[in-house]
C-alpha cells in the first residue's frame, strides 16, 4: 500500500482547548470532502449520548470505545461499512486509551495508511503518566504539546484535582470525571507551593498543642 499516515499525539493540560482542537479539525475535513471518524472512551461519561463536545458547544458524533474495543478490527469495520479507508482518526481523551490500543492505533497507520491524531493529557492529578499517553510518547510519529498558561503566568503542566474548598486532592483513583470544580490547570512551581502550604496547615494546630500542653 502506498498511503503513508501517521500517528499523532496532541496533548495538554485541562483547558487547554484539546478537544476543541479535534473538532476544529473534524470541520475541516468536512469542509475538504475527507474522510475522517471521531473516536472516545466510553470512561468519559459526561456526555449521555456519543458525541464529543468542546466548552465553546461545537460537537461531533464519535464511536465509542470500550476498555476491550480492539481499534484496528474497528477500523477494518469503518472502512467496509464506508466501501473505503479511512483518511483520518481524531481520538479525543486518548489517555484513557489502553497501551494495546495505541499499538492498534499504529498498525492502522501502518497496514492502512491512515493518519491517527491522538488528543490527551500527559499527566494525572499526581503527576504520572497515564497508560495511554505513555504508550503514545513511545510510538507516535509526532508529538506536540497544546500550551496554556497558569495563573502565574508560567506554562501548565498538572492537571490538580481539588475538593470543594480549592485545595488540592493527593490521594484518590487516578481516573476521576470532572471539569471545572474538579481539576485546575497549574505550572509545577505553583502545584509544589501550594501542596507546602497545605502541609504546612494541617501540621501547625498539632505543633501549636503540643507548644501549649
Amino acid at each position: 500500500m502506498n498511503r503513508k499516515g501517521k500517528l499523532y499525539f496532541r496533548y495538554g493540560t485541562m483547558g487547554s482547548a484539546k478537544t476543541a482542537l479535534l473538532l476544529t479539525q473534524a470541520y475541516n475535513f468536512e469542509e475538504r470532502g475527507m474522510r475522517y471518524v471521531c473516536l472516545k472512551p466510553i470512561i468519559d461519561t459526561r456526555e449521555n449520548r456519543n458525541v464529543i463536545r468542546s466548552r465553546l458547544g461545537i460537537e461531533r458524533e464519535c464511536e465509542w470505545i470500550y476498555n476491550d474495543t480492539n481499534l484496528y478490527e474497528l477500523a477494518q469495520h469503518l472502512f467496509e461499512q464506508n466501501m473505503s479507508v479511512i483518511d483520518w482518526f481524531l481520538v479525543d481523551e486518548a489517555q484513557f486509551l489502553t497501551s494495546e490500543q495505541v499499538d492498534q492505533l499504529a498498525r492502522i497507520v501502518d497496514d492502512f495508511g491512515s493518519n491517527v491524531i491522538c488528543y490527551g493529557l500527559r499527566t494525572d492529578f499526581k503527576s504520572h503518566l497515564f497508560e495511554g499517553s505513555r504508550r503514545l510518547f513511545e510510538v507516535a510519529d509526532s508529538i506536540d504539546e497544546i500550551k496554556s498558561t497558569c495563573n502565574c503566568g508560567r506554562k501548565t503542566i498538572i492537571n490538580a484535582r481539588i475538593d470543594s474548598n480549592g485545595d488540592f486532592v493527593e490521594e484518590g483513583a487516578q481516573v476521576e470525571i470532572g471539569g471545572d470544580d474538579r481539576y485546575i490547570a497549574v505550572c509545577r512551581k505553583c502545584w509544589r507551593n501550594k501542596r507546602i502550604e497545605q502541609s504546612t496547615r494541617i501540621s501547625l494546630p498539632f505543633a501549636e498543642f503540643k507548644t501549649h500542653k
